[in-house]
């Protein structure tokens, strides 16, 4: 078939969970309710951080862009697959689909790269702490920042002009609940080995760098937490670590779970399962994870509530 830059397909039907059809309602609200659990956690979270002038450090900054980009991450998916529940209307156009691919990969590319930057911060914390604040600096704190969303911006651009000049002849059904790029490529009437190639190269770079980053960080900072005298001071340290691996384990592991294991290890209930963990459940989790052991974070949110009570 000729190769073009055009599509005879409008619409993709996303079919999302509809292979369990008994349990619609039960999806519709335990998604609900898991959406909306994210979206208040790191809503909070963003009050509490610009409410409070003592929280404007490195660490919270760094939380504060994770909770906004976990807010949008959900928001690409969620609202639109509890519409298709609710509706049973399935279909999405062309141009909707490829702009969802591209912001789930955005968010979830910066997910990433904050996930590492808040490694890093830790590690200068803990291993460094009485050089923390000369070695990180406003300057270092915004370069950290801009440069991983420069490249999550950039990342996913090329897979969509890559995705964009690809043919799709008859077949639209895709086996997932967003328009993921694994379940586009098998739909295409063209060639995709260069998508594939550079899904592996890009997506392998992204992610494997700085999963390797994280590990080394800890690495550093459970070396450092060892010699501490104070088993008291050892297992607090260990319990917030803990709880952060546990995350990026749970992040990470899921990611590889769809983008970086063999094509024959695929399946639409895994790649279901495992976006939700990192899609759904992640953003979930880190409101909890990084707030609920903070005084400081509980403290200035309720000073943030109780002052919002004062001027409603």
């Amino acid at each position: 078939m000729e190769k073009g830059n055009h599509t005879s397909v409008s619409e993709f039907l996303l079919l999302g969970f509809s292979s369990w059809p008994g349990q619609q309602a039960l999806l519709f609200a335990l998604f609900l309710c898991l959406y909306l659990t994210g979206l208040l956690g790191n809503l909070l979270i963003l009050l509490a951080i610009a409410s409070d002038h003592l929280l404007h450090t490195p660490m919270y900054f760094f939380l504060a862009n994770l909770s906004l980009v976990d807010l949008c991450l959900s928001s690409t998916t969620v609202p639109r697959m509890l519409l298709n529940i609710q509706t049973e209307a399935q279909s999405i156009s062309y141009p909707a689909c490829l702009a969802q691919m591209y912001f789930c990969m955005m968010f979830a590319n910066m997910d990433n790269f904050l996930l590492t930057v808040m490694a890093y911060d830790r590690y200068v914390a803990i291993c460094h702490p009485l050089h923390y604040s000369t070695i990180m600096t406003q300057r270092l704190c915004a370069f950290l920042v801009a440069v991983p969303w420069v490249i999550a911006t950039l990342n996913p651009l090329l897979h969509t002009l890559l995705m964009a000049r690809l043919n799709f002849c008859s077949d639209n059904v895709i086996h997932h609940f967003f328009c993921d790029i694994n379940s586009l490529l098998p739909l295409s009437c063209s060639d995709t080995s260069l998508n594939q190639l550079m899904v592996l190269a890009v997506v392998g770079l992204v992610f494997v760098v700085p999963s390797g980053c994280i590990l080394a960080s800890y690495t550093r900072i459970i070396s450092a937490v060892m010699k501490v005298p104070s088993t008291q001071g050892k297992l607090k340290a260990f319990s917030t670590c803990g709880s952060h691996l546990a995350l990026v384990i749970l992040f990470y592991g899921a990611i590889a779970g769809v983008y970086l294991s063999p094509s024959s290890n695929h399946s639409t209930e895994k790649d279901s399962a495992a976006a939700v963990i990192f899609m759904v459940v992640a953003p979930v989790l880190n409101p909890f994870i990084y707030s609920l052991r903070n005084n400081d974070l509980k403290g200035a949110l309720k000073k943030a509530l109780h002052l919002s009570q004062i001027f409603s």
